[in-house]
């Protein structure tokens, strides 16, 4: 039977975004379900919706200050990448007096349709990034179906891991060979797949456009322009480096990540959890979900990693009020205190260092480090983020 999957906090952070601004875009990649959420938070409220794949919405909105102006309540327009046009619409209508729709903007998430919202809507429009399912919505007892076949819903809820395999398998060909185009970017699917396939084997390490662009006898300029197109497309992700002034050289290039698990397992031939385990990227595997899980909790813009030229490193570090925080992600029964951690504590001055791993005991290995499992990780993050709320 498949699970259910409630997705709460982001239903919040939506209608939370909906009462503050006259224009929401909820960004995300194809599949990871927006068009449910956005049926779930238009439910018992007076609404129209268009989705622009279907012939009879696109032709509706030909004339889109026509059909836009007299509605009221609240306006879904689906796939909105496919219409530009409708951003300096949206502007006019967004600032007419008490504001009698809101407009909640669906759209595979693309560089050009963020700067162009940016730049039409700015101080109208919230953006609100989606992803597939996390821990926090799919429960601890599958933090292992979530690990293996990732968030994107249909493949999680699949009935058997060979069809979820199989979904993410045609996931990855349609996401190249149609996606791709249909948001504006035009390239090659066979060198994107290549990329792809080479930043699965490279998951978790720091970007060489170097010795990747020889690698696929590509310019480097080539090579990170598709980096950035995966990126800016969700497929990827690229975790900044912090770096500051403490007499010793440290590492400036960004790491990269598939973002979801299940993806990267596809892209590796990673069936089942039993072949997961006996594969050499297993920690790497284990790292980018741990990762992953906390960034959609501290936020993108609040996440870095630090690495010396000597060694010592730290995956993820997040900062608020003046605090530094750092995460360590360890696969291992029962991770011991390591002078690189030692080192990160004294260099970046953290508050406190969680050390993440996949058992189910937590305990102290300093007085401000600690291993716990992933699921009490998110929850000191929440607990965090409700306490910075309040001031």
């Amino acid at each position: 039977m498949a699970p259910l999957v409630g997705r709460p906090g982001l239903i919040h952070r939506v209608r939370s975004a909906l009462s503050a601004n006259p224009v929401v875009a909820l960004l995300g990649p194809r599949q990871c379900g927006k068009t449910t959420l956005a049926r779930i938070i238009a439910a018992g409220r007076r609404k129209e919706y268009f989705d622009l794949e279907d012939p009879v919405s696109a032709a509706r909105l030909a004339e889109p200050m026509t059909a836009l102006a007299p509605l009221r309540g609240l306006v879904v327009i689906d796939e909105v990448q496919r219409h530009p046009g409708l951003f300096p619409i949206l502007r006019v209508l967004a600032d007419r007096r008490r504001a009698p729709a809101r407009f909640l903007l669906l759209g595979s998430a693309s560089p050009e349709l963020v700067r162009q919202g940016s730049e039409s809507l700015a101080g109208r429009i919230a953006f609100v990034d989606m992803a597939g399912f996390n821990l926090s919505e799919a429960g601890q007892p599958a933090l292992r179906r979530l690990w293996l076949r990732g968030g994107f819903p249909r493949s999680f809820i699949a009935r058997t891991e060979a069809e979820s395999f199989a979904w993410r398998q045609d996931f990855i060909r349609a996401f190249l060979e149609r996606d791709i185009s249909q948001l504006g970017i035009h390239v090659p699917p066979v060198a994107l797949r290549r990329l792809w396939m080479m930043l699965a084997h490279y998951h978790g390490q720091t970007w060489n456009a170097s010795e990747i662009s020889r690698s696929l006898g590509e310019a480097h300029t080539t090579v990170k322009r598709h980096l950035d197109i995966l990126t800016g497309a969700f497929m990827v992700r690229q975790i900044q480096p912090w770096f500051e002034n403490i007499g010793k050289r440290q590492v400036r290039s960004p790491k990269v990540y598939i973002r979801d698990t299940g993806i990267l397992h596809a892209l590796l031939e990673l069936r089942t959890f039993a072949a997961l385990e006996g594969h050499p990227k297993l920690g790497a595997s284990w790292e980018g979900f741990v990762l992953e899980q906390a960034i959609l909790s501290v936020g993108e813009r609040n996440a870095f990693y630090w690495a010396t030229q000597a060694g010592a490193e730290l995956d993820l570090l997040f900062m608020h009020a003046g605090r530094r925080y750092g995460v360590e992600v360890k696969y291992s029964d029962a991770p011991r205190l390591s002078r690189s951690m030692q080192v990160a504590m004294e260099d970046l001055r953290l508050t406190r260092l969680y050390v993440a791993y996949p058992g189910s005991i937590r305990y102290r290995l300093a007085s401000n480090i600690e291993v716990l499992p992933l699921n009490e990780l998110l929850a000191e993050i929440e607990a965090l983020r409700k306490r910075w709320g309040r001031g």
